[in-house]
């Protein structure tokens, strides 16, 4: 189901973040319990932890602690919630994330799903895991599996491991 929304997730952003971590839109519960990956069988807080980007793991209601360890959170889609293919084409505004990231210039953008990347880069080819071979502007672009446990199937953590080590390196 998708929904209509003013503000589903607020935007976690900041001047000069290392990352900023780029869904393509809230899941029906992040949208419910108001917190970005809420849902317990989603591996995105895990992997922050597990990969050293940040000291401990956090639980989804702290997702505005992010900024602390300079990270940063937004969505493609930021008026609508639900599963990717539930969302309707409009949903996704790429123009808006391209503005978001030329006034806050991250290191480097992390979309965390190939559907979110093809989205927010405007692409119809497909994209491999990892850093890509664009930027938008001067930020470095990477992409991760999704770790949304509806994708459990293409989960791999060296892609984030890879992005952690990128970030150690500047």
């Amino acid at each position: 189901m998708t929904a209509r929304s003013p503000f589903i997730l607020p935007d976690v952003l900041a001047p000069g973040l290392a990352v900023v971590f780029c869904g393509t839109a809230p899941g029906t519960r992040s949208a419910r319990e108001g917190a970005y990956y809420a849902h317990p069988g989603n591996y995105f807080w895990r992997t922050l932890f597990e990969t050293g980007l940040t000291p401990r793991r956090l639980s989804p209601q702290e997702f505005r602690s992010v900024l602390q360890f300079g990270l940063g959170l937004t969505d493609v889609a930021k008026h609508h919630f639900g599963a990717d293919h539930e969302l309707p084409r409009e949903a996704f505004d790429a123009a808006a994330l391209r503005r978001k990231l030329a006034r806050y210039q991250p290191r480097i953008v992390a979309f965390t799903s190939k559907n979110a990347a093809r989205t927010g880069l405007g692409s119809k080819r497909d994209l491999d895991y990892g850093e890509q071979d664009v930027r938008i502007g001067r930020t470095r672009v990477f992409v991760l599996p999704s770790p949304s446990g509806q994708a459990r199937g293409f989960w791999d953590i060296g892609p984030w491991r890879e992005l952690a080590e990128a970030v150690a390196r500047s």
